[in-house]
């Protein structure tokens, strides 16, 4: 199964995401991800959504989601490498205090940012690509990770395409 990047540009009204989950729940089709946020047009608002399937779910799901009265638009954002994407993590690390400055070493490499710090425990925030994020937690998981929280990623198409 492949992983694909959907942007659905929405009417911004009450209602509208329930519709749109509403249709992929009944296809059967687990969401991988999921980011809702105005568009430029205060009246919009773009939902992107990772799913995994085959191309012709996909295709049907486009369809499906273009006949839902507030959707606008519906981009398959294409093959990762034809779209930027970016998802956020707030991750919250135990740490020894002989540890830390190892600890803040990694966070400086990847480009995570201390958010807050207090005796025994550190918060990082990194925003990324899936990739970097997964490789940063398991860079970070020995040190012991208390608590994770994440946004769904959010795409758009690249230039030129």
């Amino acid at each position: 199964m492949n992983r694909y990047t959907l942007s659905v540009l929405v009417e911004n009204q009450p209602g509208v995401l329930s519709k749109v989950v509403a249709l992929f729940s009944r296809r059967g089709f687990n969401i991988h991800s999921l980011a809702v946020g105005p568009a430029q047009d205060e009246t919009v608002s773009c939902i992107t959504i990772v799913v995994n399937g085959d191309e012709h779910t996909v295709e049907q799901v486009e369809k499906q989601l273009n006949k839902i009265i507030p959707v606008i638009k519906v981009r398959n954002l294409g093959l990762p490498g034809e779209y930027v994407s970016c998802g956020l993590a707030l991750i919250k690390v135990q740490y020894e205090p002989d540890k830390l400055e190892s600890m803040m070493q990694l966070a400086r490499l990847v480009g995570a940012e201390a958010v807050d710090i207090a005796p025994g425990l550190v918060t990082y925030k990194l925003a990324g690509e899936t990739e970097k994020i997964e490789n940063f937690l398991d860079m970070l998981r020995p040190y012991g990770i208390r608590e994770i929280v994440r946004t769904g990623q959010i795409a758009i198409e690249k230039s030129g395409h």
